[in-house]
């Protein structure tokens, strides 16, 4: 498989702070990547890089056979779909779901006098569908509960057909019930030939779809483990990672971890 991101001795610094401490890691053509670790690890700053808005203090990161920073990351960024909570924020409460979506063909988040062609209004359509969202079609943004708040991010991500997806905390702030029904979605989309190679951050095991198939752990900016699921999800990699002794629970193809 072809990689879609590969990091060579990234290092992030900002003043006297080190975010990232020369990270390796490539990401494959079909993987779906989940990356945890505590507050403060570097899982955000990763994850702008990866979406070409940031650019690493020293080593080299290819991104969809682009180097950043020879390559003008406007042209870049449409193959990268983000769905992250700055992006949320900057969408205007008024917007109604169906612009919300359809606007990410442009790059923009209110929509104004562009002009959208038939392929445009089909795939936004198509997405809203795909998601649970035909019925909130004319319904405002403002309006919207955080899990349908989520699913619209995620279908505006997926609007422009990216190679390469990437997912901030998508489940953050939910109930149970709401997380419950965002994981089964992710999990299906996960299992999807078609979909695009998959990165996701998130603080919590139990937001871990079952059909991810990798995993990357990171604590102060260095990378703990990486790997296939299976081999890097161990208590000891996990309690190295959060700091603390854990003990690690799998139940029906879900990862949980407490205090021991």
């Amino acid at each position: 498989m072809s990689s879609v991101l590969e990091l060579v001795d990234v290092t992030v610094v900002r003043g006297e702070e080190t975010l990232l401490d020369a990270v390796n890691w490539t990401v494959r053509d079909g993987e779906r990547w989940v990356i945890l670790g505590p507050n403060g690890a570097g899982k955000s700053t990763l994850l702008s890089i990866a979406a070409a808005r940031l650019h690493p203090t020293s080593g080299m990161v290819d991104i969809l056979d682009e180097i950043l920073g020879a390559v003008d990351v406007f042209e870049l960024r449409p193959r990268i779909g983000v769905s992250s909570a700055p992006l949320a924020g900057q969408i205007p409460h008024a917007e109604t779901v169906a612009n919300v979506v359809l606007t990410a063909a442009y790059g923009v988040t209110g929509r104004w006098r562009e002009e959208y062609d038939e392929a445009d209004v089909e795939r936004s359509e198509e997405l809203l569908r795909a998601w649970g969202l035909a019925e909130l079609h004319d319904r405002r943004y403002g309006t919207l509960s955080d899990g349908e708040r989520k699913r619209v991010l995620i279908a505006r991500a997926l609007m422009t057909d990216p190679e390469l997806l990437l997912l901030d905390e998508p489940a953050a702030g939910l109930d149970v019930g709401g997380r419950e029904k965002l994981v089964q979605r992710l999990d299906e989309l996960a299992r999807d030939d078609a979909a695009p190679a998959m990165v996701m951050v998130t603080h919590h095991l139990e937001e871990v779809p079952d059909g991810f198939s990798h995993a990357l752990l990171l604590r102060d900016g260095k990378i703990v483990a990486a790997g296939p699921v299976g081999k890097v999800m161990t208590q000891k990699n996990l309690s190295e990672t959060f700091g603390m002794p854990l003990k690690l629970v799998r139940v029906a193809d879900r990862y949980a971890a407490f205090a021991r």
